[in-house]
């Protein structure tokens, strides 16, 4: 392939979980599967008063539309589960541009883990000329700014998935103006794997996949590092993060002001 891209108008979903749970909800009202085998309990859908008419149809919707996967939790526990075509349970899928969550979280391990901080100069752990913008420009853009898409960094270029000097090219001061733009996001893989000494797929294992049961790892795709797993491990994410970076009694994520900036949508 050529270019990777992923836009939400695309009738080829990821994988699609819903939580059908509080927000409320304290850990200890939370169920989690193992994280040793592949194990995890079900709560019949009869037993929440589903109507199994209304499950067939909203079935048959995911289906017409392409759907890889689809969980539904409650409690933590499975609801439903249901696969498409050749997708199985043991399948793996791209994440695409879901995966920027679990950038965003291990950078978070990382700061918390005094590795880095958000607020530090992203030349501090890309070098310098890492841009094609001027120095004073340059070491204007810190990793809360790649974090936040507000590097101020070109999005119109050709190819905003590019992450070389060459293509990162000045539009904007850094923190006055937002756009959606993949290639300083996906620098951010970079700065995790100069400030911890480690690969990325390295400090994810450790940090995050190794505590929750996850699997699957970042692949190199043209200039984006894509996460793939099966659809239960991006599940076991979404309950660690629904439980506040807390996994069964384990507070994975500990810095409570950086996650609460991570799940906040800004005003």
């Amino acid at each position: 392939m050529n270019k990777f891209r992923h836009r939400i108008s695309q009738k080829s979903y990821l994988l699609l979980f819903i939580f059908f749970v509080p927000v409320s909800i304290i850990s200890q009202n939370l169920y989690f599967p193992p994280t040793t085998d592949n194990t995890w309990d079900t709560i019949s859908p009869q037993s929440l008063n589903y109507c199994q008419n209304k499950i067939d149809s909203l079935f048959n919707y995911l289906e017409e539309n392409n759907t890889k996967a689809f969980i539904l939790l409650k409690d933590g526990k499975i609801v439903l589960e249901k696969y498409f075509g050749n997708h199985t349970q043991n399948s793996l899928w791209q994440w695409a541009s879901a995966g920027k969550t679990i950038t965003s979280f291990m950078t978070g391990i990382a700061q918390q883990e005094n590795y880095l901080s958000i607020t530090d100069k992203s030349s501090d752990y890309l070098g310098t000329a890492w841009t094609n913008c001027t120095t004073v420009q340059e070491e204007a853009i810190t990793i809360r700014h790649q974090l936040t898409m507000t590097s101020g960094l070109d999005d119109g270029v050709e190819d905003n998935f590019c992450t070389l000097d060459s293509c990162l090219i000045y539009k904007a001061d850094a923190g006055t103006r937002w756009a959606y733009h993949n290639a300083p996001y996906t620098l951010l893989d970079q700065i995790i794997e100069n400030a911890t000494g480690m690969t990325l797929n390295q400090y994810t294992t450790q940090k995050l996949k190794t505590p929750t049961g996850m699997t699957g790892s970042f692949a190199q795709v043209d200039y984006n590092n894509v996460f793939f797993s099966n659809a239960r491990s991006m599940a076991r994410f979404g309950l660690l993060i629904l439980n506040k970076g807390n996994w069964n009694g384990n507070q994975i994520m500990t810095d409570t002001i950086y996650f609460n900036l991570q799940t906040t949508t800004p005003k």
